[in-house]
């Protein structure tokens, strides 16, 4: 025999997971240990919450203002005025809630200053050390004709400077390259007392030279058989005979050759000298 479900009303397995949710519902109203735990946890929260709230409150008392900002690098183009207006406008807030990362930046800004680093001082100073370039050259674009600066390491920057450095221009993303070149040109040349005051590399990677005493060397490429350190030796070994037979002063030395040189003297043609 079929046995038949009632069509209306509720099923015994219904009835009796209803009551298990009843007696639960029950028993925790009734479960004083369960309740105390669930009091502690919210007294808990509670206590942080207001904790957190009165730290932040705190710290913005007038209690923990700025006292001073304290340059602790010495400094030779950084003026004091540079670093009053930064201090003034990039260090706002107080001890806890000044913004070291915005002032670091606001440093960095500077046209001479290479980096900053900035770290608060119990009880009320930040200090601020700051790495400053330092010149080794100018940089002359070759398109707009701008004058930029190159520090030691082979970075240019902007800002003002009037002193005595070798001038270098190609592209730009070869300034590194650039300055470690014109170092090792003035090692080569050092037998013969002379250094590079201006450097050029051109699009096509050809070097050119103006040394000291005003004469230009056509250094050009770097070639597999005849490398520009190996030509630029052969002219430096050169050169002390070459002066003694030369009735006036060499304007230009060509090196491009990969087996001689040339050079024009001032108001002459080009000659050819060879190894």
């Amino acid at each position: 025999m079929t046995e038949h479900q009632p069509a209306f009303g509720k099923t015994s397995a219904t009835r009796g997971r209803e009551a298990g949710v009843r007696r639960a519902a029950a028993g925790f109203w009734h479960r004083p240990d369960w309740m105390n735990l669930v009091s502690d946890v919210l007294i808990l929260v509670a206590s942080v919450l207001l904790g957190m709230a009165a730290v932040k409150a705190a710290v913005r008392l007038p209690l923990f203002g700025l006292r001073e900002v304290v340059i602790v690098s010495p400094l030779s183009h950084v003026t004091h005025a540079q670093l009053e207006y930064v201090a003034a406008s990039a260090l706002g807030g107080n001890f806890f809630t000044v913004n070291l990362e915005k002032g670091r930046t606001a440093f960095e800004n500077l046209p001479w200053v290479r980096s900053a680093q900035l770290r608060r001082q119990w009880p009320g100073a930040i200090e601020v050390s700051l790495e400053e370039h330092v010149a080794v050259a100018y940089w002359r674009s070759a398109d707009s004709g701008d004058t930029r600066l190159v520090n030691g390491f082979g970075e240019l920057f902007d800002a003002a400077a009037n002193d005595s450095m070798p001038v270098f221009s190609g592209p730009p993303e070869a300034s590194m390259h650039i300055l470690a070149q014109m170092r090792r040109f003035n090692e080569l040349l050092q037998p013969i007392n002379r250094n590079v005051v201006a450097l050029s590399l051109s699009g096509r990677h050809a070097w050119q030279l103006k040394l000291d005493d005003g004469m230009v060397v056509e250094v050009g490429k770097d070639q597999a058989k005849a490398p520009i350190d190996e030509r630029l030796k052969r002219f430096v070994s050169m050169w002390p005979q070459l002066t003694k037979r030369l009735p006036r002063a060499v304007m230009v030395a060509d090196l491009r050759y990969p087996s001689g040189f040339a050079v024009r003297m001032a108001g002459s043609e080009q000659g050819k000298g060879k190894q």
